[in-house]
């Protein structure tokens, strides 16, 4: 199924020089923080050598699965809601984030707008092509765009918001365009993104919130990111911001990163956990933080020893957002230690966790699940410039 496209190889090739040479406007900054401390941190190993028949497999299975569940009108449903202590409570409902991921899962796969590999069934039983069902959840997202630029459906929140501009950033940037309509909705999404920034640096649950955590705030650095990439002009000192909060979250003494700064009770720092860790290095090496290796090294320890077991996926809601975070850290750390977390922890866990129609389960949703599931183990395809190092 998963047939290499030239065209989405070159994009990838040219995102992925923009990132090391200009992340967020400043070329200086770019060439010597980026490129030259990235080098010290060496490559990592040669990724077609980690994609297996198995995983082959696997991911065509979930991508079938989803291609069958995807609505008449490109979205996804799923739960819409909250994490309650350690439960998550909502209703299901069609689901903007869970969308824009399960777009990101086919385009991961070579499937573009437009064009590439890979005939599905859809929920009729028609056969329907990879690069159909990433325009039909193009055309969703894009006509939840409100004219301030938030991203929402049903309730949707933050969360949802970043996921969806990050997939508009990443078909934009590969040259569809939809008459302009995906260019001004992914412009107002990201002006909506730097004006909802806290004045301490960081994103909350809902636009122009007063304080901010790390989970939501990796969201917005990665959509940040990625349309910055695809040519959207990105302010700089909202990246400057973002990266002195992400600092400001690390906890030295236990390499981990904290969920809130400034919210200690009696001494006692707020929470911190292997999800949260994981989005504070992808924030850090998605803002071109190449050199903080006094953070960014004590915490991939932090995440090797604390890494989830695969008991804790079905009955948890953030075991496949921490995986989805923690497999791009560990990506661009590079050589012996993306090797091992792919190879041996995380591909083999996916595996034994897939159910027998295709899809992954946890309290979000079995849609939710599998786009991030399929997004993981497509890693080492490298289609995507956001999985570029």
């Amino acid at each position: 199924m998963l047939v290499r496209s030239c065209s989405l190889i070159l994009c990838c090739a040219i995102a992925a020089a923009g990132w090391s040479l200009d992340l967020f406007g400043n070329d200086d900054l770019g060439r010597t923080a980026g490129r030259d401390s990235r080098a010290e941190l060496g490559p990592p190993a040669r990724l077609a050598t980690l994609y297996d028949a198995d995983v082959d497999r696997a991911v065509t299975q979930g991508l079938q699965f989803l291609a069958r569940e995807q609505q008449d009108d490109g979205s996804w449903i799923d739960k819409v809601g909250r994490k309650v202590y350690n439960s998550y409570d909502g209703r299901i409902a069609k689901h903007v984030g869970v969308t824009a991921l399960a777009g990101i899962a086919f385009l991961s796969s070579g499937a573009t707008p437009g064009g590439g590999p890979g005939v599905y069934k859809s929920r009729t039983g028609r056969d329907i092509h990879g690069h159909e069902i990433v325009e039909k959840a193009l055309s969703y997202v894009i006509s939840r765009t409100s004219p301030t630029g938030f991203i929402t459906d049903n309730g949707s929140r933050m969360y949802s918001h970043a996921f969806a501009a990050l997939f508009l950033a990443e078909a934009y940037g590969m040259g569809y365009d939809q008459g302009g309509r995906l260019q001004d909705a992914l412009r107002r999404s990201i002006r909506m993104i730097e004006t909802s920034q806290n004045p301490d640096g960081g994103w909350r649950y809902r636009p122009q919130a007063i304080d901010a955590d790390m989970s939501i705030t990796v969201c917005q650095v990665m959509a940040l990111r990625a349309a910055r990439n695809a040519g959207i002009g990105v302010s700089k000192e909202v990246i400057d911001k973002a990266v002195q909060y992400v600092r400001r979250s690390f906890l030295p003494g236990v390499g981990a990163f904290m969920y809130q700064i400034g919210s200690d009770f009696r001494s006692v720092p707020s929470r911190y956990s292997f999800a949260l860790t994981a989005a504070g290095v992808t924030t850090l090496y998605g803002a071109g933080e190449y050199n903080a290796v006094r953070i960014i090294n004590p915490a991939i320890r932090y995440l090797w020893v604390n890494r989830p077991h695969v008991s804790e996926a079905r009955d948890h809601f953030d075991y496949y957002y921490g995986q989805y975070y923690a497999v791009q850290a560990l990506f661009q750390k590079g050589g012996e230690d993306w090797r091992r977390w792919y190879e041996d922890y995380i591909k083999p866990d996916l595996l034994k966790l897939q159910e027998s129609d295709g899809s992954w389960n946890d309290l979000v949703g079995s849609r939710y699940a599998t786009a991030m599931a399929t997004i993981i183990l497509q890693f080492p395809n490298q289609y995507l410039p956001i999985t570029e190092n």
